[in-house]
């Protein structure tokens, strides 16, 4: 099995090539999403209420408001991140435990900060997402929520996407149309599949 670690900065169109990943039929880790199921959980909720008290509301982690405390309190970030971290890890294993298991040829994990966790060691080749810093600031600041120094705050603490774009095994460039995109992943997915198949 194939472990590919998907990663790109924000707004370049990751988790539209993750969409094209399960379109192709392979199975897709998104931490993301894991870390947002985790805060809306009272699981989540007791594993950051001593940290961040005010960002706790009805047993859940209201990620506004735990935004507005971490741009107060920007060392409270490597505490928060720590114990997300550690959980998230345990479901990316849990993942790819039960791919392995259900035999699958290639899985995708989808790790905003991939090089930056030092992830790329546990993956077998790393893919990231890359497009023009015009085409980044106009998706990002089109959010709901998403302003200038939130968007200069998230990239700050992100590795530059020239440093990602030198590390990376391979980098699909989302400058173009959705189908243009598309079109790339499926043929990384057919050399995914292929590699697979020669490794097994």
């Amino acid at each position: 099995m194939i472990i590919v670690g998907l990663t790109g900065s924000m707004a370049m169109g990751k988790s539209e090539v993750a969409k094209a990943f399960r379109v192709e039929g392979i199975p897709v880790f998104d931490a993301d999403a894991e870390v947002h199921a985790l805060y809306e959980s009272p699981e989540g909720a007791s594993m950051l209420e001593d940290i961040v008290p005010d960002a706790i509301r009805m047993n859940r982690v209201d990620r506004e408001l735990l935004s507005a405390a971490l741009l107060r309190e920007p060392g409270l970030l490597p505490k928060v991140e720590k114990i997300i971290h550690a959980q998230i890890l345990k479901r990316r294993e849990a993942f790819i435990a039960a791919a392995r298991r259900a035999g699958s040829d290639v899985i995708v994990l989808d790790i905003p900060l991939l090089f930056e966790t030092g992830g790329e060691n546990s993956v077998d080749m790393t893919v990231v997402v890359s497009s023009s810093a015009k085409h980044q600031q106009e998706r990002a600041l089109s959010r709901p929520g998403m302003t200038e120094e939130k968007l200069a705050m998230i990239l700050h603490r992100q590795m530059s996407d020239a440093e990602k774009r030198k590390r990376a095994d391979h980098i699909i460039g989302n400058d173009g149309t959705i189908a243009d995109l598309y079109a790339k992943v499926l043929k990384l997915s057919e050399i995914l599949r292929q590699k697979s198949k020669n490794h097994a």
